[in-house]
């Protein structure tokens, strides 16, 4: 869990030009939001370093650990001192932090927690927990149930197999389950194409960016159920003292994510 990959690239606007069509938000002034260095200093890794899920399987951090598992995006921590701007070099360290052995009731789990930090003109601007996990057997769904409208204050985003696609090209992912829908019916047992939890993630931010979040942030989310194309995704922050909560739902109203901002200040 030593080994450390050092990544260092020119920051250049496009990417983030890219992003906010994406998510149809402004394009930022000054610095980057919150997140969106999940679209800079990408793992780029060999086409024949990719396994039959389209993750890499060597030369990678972390490494799978071990054949036919499911690798997932449990939730995170970031905190953000400043932000990141275009037009000058960063350099990300990449970290193995911890590995976790579980038997759950699906089977084996290995619980992976991938540290990133971020810098730029000399000192840190982004500190970053990812959360994984690798299982063995694929998830249930649940029945939908009527759809709930969208209430005042909530910002619903229409998921489609193009939206996915563009978001896996964005951030390099190349997982099938986002954009194979043969894969991930035929394969991994899913009902649909999975919406990212780090595209979950990033809403949630933007949400609370929107009601004016700014500054030094923490962000702590986890992903709590899986969400797939079909159900739509509709997100909302709260303002509360120091900060925002924030959630992700289905149309049908279950819970897919949730968040808590704060400033670093308070």
């Amino acid at each position: 869990m030593s080994e450390v990959v050092t990544r260092t690239e020119l920051l250049t606007p496009e990417p983030a030009a890219a992003l906010a069509s994406l998510l149809g938000v402004p394009e930022p002034e000054g610095g980057l939001p919150l997140l969106w260095h999940w679209v800079y200093l990408l793992e780029r890794p060999a086409q024949a370093d990719l396994g039959p899920d389209g993750h890499p399987v060597r030369n990678t951090v972390p490494a799978p650990p071990g054949p036919g598992r499911r690798r997932m995006w449990a939730g995170g921590r970031v905190r953000s001192r400043g932000s990141l701007r275009c037009g000058e070099v960063a350099t990300r360290q990449t970290r193995v932090l911890s590995v976790r052995e579980k038997q759950g009731r699906s089977g084996a789990l290995t619980f992976v927690v991938v540290g990133h930090r971020i810098e730029q003109g000399g000192r840190v601007v982004v500190e970053e927990e990812q959360d994984l996990v690798y299982r063995q057997a694929t998830l249930s769904v649940s029945d939908s149930g009527p759809e709930v409208p969208p209430e005042p204050g909530e910002w619903s985003i229409e998921v489609s197999p193009t939206l996915l696609f563009r978001f896996s090209a964005l951030t390099y992912n190349a997982h099938r389950i986002h954009y194979d829908r043969d894969y991930a019916r035929d394969v991994e047992g899913y009902p649909g194409l999975l919406t990212h939890g780090p595209l979950q993630a990033l809403a949630m931010a933007e949400a609370a960016r929107a009601r004016g979040l700014s500054g030094d942030v923490r962000f702590e989310y986890r992903l709590v159920s899986p969400l797939f194309d079909f159900q739509g995704l509709v997100v909302r922050a709260t303002e509360e003292a120091g900060g925002f909560a924030t959630a992700v739902r289905d149309v049908h109203g279950r819970q897919t994510a949730t968040g808590l901002l704060r400033r670093l200040d308070d």
